[in-house]
């Protein structure tokens, strides 16, 4: 008897469209059991969740046999409706001996009526923490919200150590600037970046900014809003795109609007119950016990159904996510999306939307986003008019795995499972990345092969990798960086990554960018991926298609108007062979993958710990 399954969601035997499919479609659903088992009656389940869990029971009719195998279908509308829908199968045999249940199967049926903007998930984005990317001068702190100082030599360590109250209250700063990132635009285009994403750079007394003080202007220490616009404007002749970092869940102790530390002239919520902002924020007992952030009584939340606050965010003409793609922005990245309610998301697209016609909006959402349940509710990420994609942790973990020694089966299943539960746009505009401002540093974790954290924190800030240790973890990191280049989505960069930087946690994944003391190895490496992918279309634009994945071992194809480029991985110790068919031909365009002609056929090797990127050709066989 064949190993061929029943029913296979990922097949098009099985089922078509493939994947996440826009209301209204129709879908084709097949199920092949063998003849030998009996089946004779088969009954679909499918459980509309979006409609207040309505159930509809549908036969499964019988269309005749395929080989060994009984064939039975059924057509499923999606109709207007907007949701996920979770659907399975009950099949039984005559004498009621026997009853066998699939599923439930996830499908994701999304509002397909509004045109998503592409660009985002073509090119390549560079992730920059502004105070500690490049700075023009030494900036003087003084008169500046939040009691800040300001380390002398760009070199030093960032501080970690508690204060005399045993607070880690980030308040130093290294004074990155926007007229240093305006500097290095050239180095960023020669790496191929196409979209600047910035950590926040509003008013902030803290030095990552996520507690906004002020949403109307930039961070002194910064710049100035001019200097932005500026910036945006050199940006966008050099081809390039900005995308700024929203953080609308709450807002800081120290800031215009809760006033905490009473820095600002005007009356904050937590000063007087006649403040306009009073009702932005929920106080369990006024004034100093209050909703916050995780506990973190730095951030207060703030109560996102407050007209007034949704009106100040996205509602009014000069809202923030207007007048700032007014000035400049092309999209923006929402700071813990799922803890943002669903019609307050969708206000900041459609407000985002028209502002700016092809502006984007991308999520933090660190699961899969088509079934992320948060605070109770299932989320309408990436139905359409919310997100139109989220920063691709599922991908992160996938790759780490793989890279750690991890099965490249186990990485196919992970990614066919996103790939199969989100809508195309929203898996071509994903933000894919092997670090951000969140995470240790890529390069220690590979070399490391963890965070560390049963060390002291003065342990992890002095530790730097041995010689052996980090020029495999080199290794390794150009693998998953060509990966992660070939990958369908926007290839992100956590910056000074590229440069080999190191470092555990926040804040020693927060160093200053090493200028001058870069890895130029790795550079050249990140620069030649960066070409690559702004000019591949394949790679820009391709659908996926998996060639290998066991083991080590790891290929899939990006194709497009008919080409080809294959991507081959090995994580492995020894060499790797992938077969190829015997009409292949490859093209190395970067990597150490060698094209042989054996017994065995046409085989593609791949070294230890390596990656490889071809153009796949085709020769026509004549027969002799």
């Amino acid at each position: 008897m064949s190993q061929q399954p029943i029913f296979d969601s990922r097949d098009a035997r099985y089922k078509t469209p493939y994947g996440a499919v826009p209301a209204g479609t129709e879908v084709e659903l097949t199920l092949r059991p063998p003849r030998a088992m009996g089946y004779s009656r088969v009954t679909m389940t499918a459980r509309f969740e979006a409609m207040e869990n309505q159930i509809k029971m549908l036969p499964v009719r019988w269309r005749g046999m395929e080989g060994d195998r009984d064939l039975f279908s059924v057509t499923l509308d999606t109709g207007n409706y907007v949701g996920l829908v979770w659907y399975s199968f009950a099949l039984e045999r005559l004498d009621g001996a026997h009853r066998q249940e699939l599923g439930p199967y996830q499908l994701t049926v999304y509002d397909g009526a509004e045109q998503v903007p592409d660009w985002f998930g073509q090119g390549v984005t560079y992730q920059i923490f502004p105070d500690r990317f490049r700075r023009t001068r030494v900036p003087d702190p003084t008169g500046m919200v939040g009691g800040r100082w300001v380390h002398a030599a760009w070199q030093e360590e960032p501080e970690y150590r508690p204060d005399a109250n045993g607070e880690i209250r980030n308040r130093d700063f290294f004074g990155g600037d926007l007229k240093g990132v305006m500097e290095k635009l050239d180095y960023l285009h020669s790496l191929g970046v196409e979209t600047l994403y910035f950590c926040p750079i509003f008013e902030a007394a803290e030095n990552h900014r996520y507690g906004t003080a002020d949403y109307h202007h930039v961070d002194p220490m910064l710049g100035s809003d001019e200097d932005f616009s500026a910036l945006c404007e050199k940006a966008h002749q050099l081809g390039m795109r900005v995308m700024l970092d929203g953080v609308f869940n709450h807002t800081g102790y120290v800031s215009r609007y809760f006033n905490g530390d009473g820095f600002y002239p005007e009356q904050g919520a937590c000063q007087s119950q006649d403040s306009p902002y009073r009702s932005w924020f929920q106080f369990i007992h006024w004034p100093d016990r209050y909703e916050s952030w995780w506990g973190i009584y730095s951030l207060p939340a703030v109560n996102e159904s407050d007209p007034g606050y949704r009106n100040f965010i996205f509602g009014g003409a000069d809202s923030v996510v207007r007048r700032w793609l007014r000035a400049g922005a092309d999209g923006w990245r929402l700071d813990v999306a799922d803890e943002l309610p669903d019609d307050f998301v969708h206000g900041i697209h459609q407000a985002a939307r028209e502002e700016k016609p092809d502006a984007v909006v991308i999520g933090e959402v660190w699961e899969d986003g088509s079934n992320k349940i948060a605070y109770g509710v299932r989320r309408k990420h990436i139905l359409g008019g919310h997100c139109d994609g989220l920063m691709n942790y599922p991908l992160r973990s996938a790759l780490l795995a793989y890279l750690q020694g991890g099965d490249g089966e186990q990485f196919v299943k992970t990614m066919e499972t996103i790939r199969e539960n989100y809508p195309p746009f929203a898996f071509y505009s994903a933000m894919n990345s092997l670090g951000t401002h969140d995470t240790p540093r890529i390069l220690t974790l590979l070399g490391v092969g963890g965070d560390c954290r049963e060390r002291s924190r003065e342990w992890r800030a002095a530790y730097r990798m041995e010689p052996d240790q980090r020029r495999r973890a080199k290794e390794l990191l150009r693998l998953g960086a060509a990966l992660l280049f070939a990958f369908p989505g926007s290839p992100t960069v956590y910056y000074g990554d590229e440069a080999g930087m190191e470092g555990f946690e926040d804040p020693f994944n927060r160093r200053t960018y090493p200028w001058g003391r870069e890895d130029m190895e790795l550079l050249g490496w990140f620069s030649r991926l960066g070409h690559l992918r702004r000019e591949c279309q394949p790679l820009r634009r391709g659908d996926i298609h998996y060639r290998a994945g066991k083991g080590p071992l790891l290929a899939f194809t990006r194709s497009v108007d008919g080409e080809t480029v294959l991507a081959a991985f090995n994580t492995g110790d020894t060499t790797a062979s992938l077969r190829l068919e015997a009409d292949e031909r490859v093209q190395l365009l970067l990597g150490s993958a060698r094209f042989q002609v054996s017994q065995e056929g046409h085989v593609l090797v791949l070294p230890p710990r390596s990656g490889s990127l071809l153009t796949l050709l085709r020769t026509c066989q004549t027969e002799e």
